[in-house]
C-alpha cells in the first residue's frame, strides 16, 4: 500500500477518519502530535530496543529511527546547527500552523521559514519513501503531489456543525469554540498561502473530498479506502 494524505478543518473529523483509514488498510498513522512524540525519544538506541525485548519495533520506535537517520545525514547537522539537533527537531514538529505561519523569512541562529518547511517536506518525503503510511496535514498534498499512487483527500463540514463538533468535544461554550475554530481556520489558510501559495480548501488540490455533515466518519473512511485500493498497481 501507497501513501494517503487526509486534511480538513477543525471539527470537520479529518483526523478521526484519517485513523478509521489506516485501520482499514493496515497503514501507519502519522499527524503532528505523532512526529513530536517519535522527536521525543531520538536518543534511544532502538536496535538495542529490539535486541533486548526480541520483538520488532512499534511504528512511533521505526519513526524516531528514521528521523534520527534523517539528522545523521543532513548537512545542516554536520554543520554543527543547534537547530537540526534532537531538541530543535522536536521544536520544529512541534509548530502548530500559526507558529509556523509567523516564522520570519530569514533568521540568524534562530528557525526561520526556509528551515522549517525543508525540515518537514523531508521528513514527510521519507515517510512517502518508506510506504504505507497516512499522513495528516503539514502540507503532505502539496509536498507528495506528484508521489506515484498517492491518493490526497479532503474531509470537510460546515462551520456551524464543526463548531458544534469542538463545543462539544472540548466543554466549551458556543462562542469559545466558534472562536477556536476561527482562529485554527486563520492559522491554517495563513500556513498554506504563506509555504505553497494556495487556498488549501480548493478541491482541485485533492483526488477525493468528502463532507461528514453527509456521511458518517466510517462511511468517509470506507470511500477513502476504497479509493486508496484503486490506486494500487494490478498485481504482477
Amino acid at each position: 500500500m501507497g501513501v494517503v494524505t487526509i486534511a480538513g478543518s477543525l471539527g470537520s473529523g479529518a483526523r478521526d477518519v484519517a485513523m478509521l483509514v489506516a485501520s482499514r488498510l493496515g497503514m501507519d498513522f502519522v499527524d503532528r502530535e505523532i512526529l513530536v512524540e517519535a522527536s521525543q525519544t531520538l536518543g534511544v538506541d532502538m536496535e538495542a530496543v529490539e535486541r533486548r525485548d526480541e520483538r520488532p519495533l512499534t511504528f512511533g520506535e521505526r519513526l524516531a529511527a528514521l528521523m534520527r537517520n534523517f539528522l545523521e545525514r543532513s548537512a545542516t547537522a554536520s554543520a554543527g546547527d543547534p537547530m537540526m539537533g534532537s531538541g530543535g527537531l522536536e521544536m520544529i514538529l512541534a509548530h502548530s500552523y500559526g507558529e509556523a505561519a509567523a516564522l520570519p523569512t530569514e533568521s540568524e541562529g534562530q528557525l526561520d521559514e526556509k528551515q522549517y518547511i525543508t525540515t518537514i517536506s523531508a521528513i514527510i518525503l521519507e515517510l512517502a519513501e518508506k510506504g504505507s503510511v497516512i499522513v495528516v496535514g503539514r502540507g503532505s498534498q502539496i509536498i507528495l503531489k506528484d508521489w506515484p499512487g498517492a491518493l490526497h483527500t479532503y474531509v470537510a463540514a460546515p462551520l456551524d456543525l464543526r463548531i458544534e463538533r469542538i463545543a462539544t468535544r472540548d466543554g466549551l461554550s458556543s462562542e469559545d469554540a466558534a472562536k477556536a475554530v476561527h482562529e485554527s481556520d486563520k492559522s491554517r489558510h495563513a500556513f498554506y498561502r504563506k509555504f505553497f501559495k494556495i487556498d488549501v480548501d480548493d478541491p482541485n488540490v485533492y483526488d477525493l473530498v468528502l463532507n461528514t455533515a453527509r456521511l458518517s466518519y466510517e462511511a468517509a473512511a470506507d470511500l477513502i479506502a476504497a479509493a486508496a485500493r484503486s490506486k494500487e498497481p494490478p498485481p504482477g
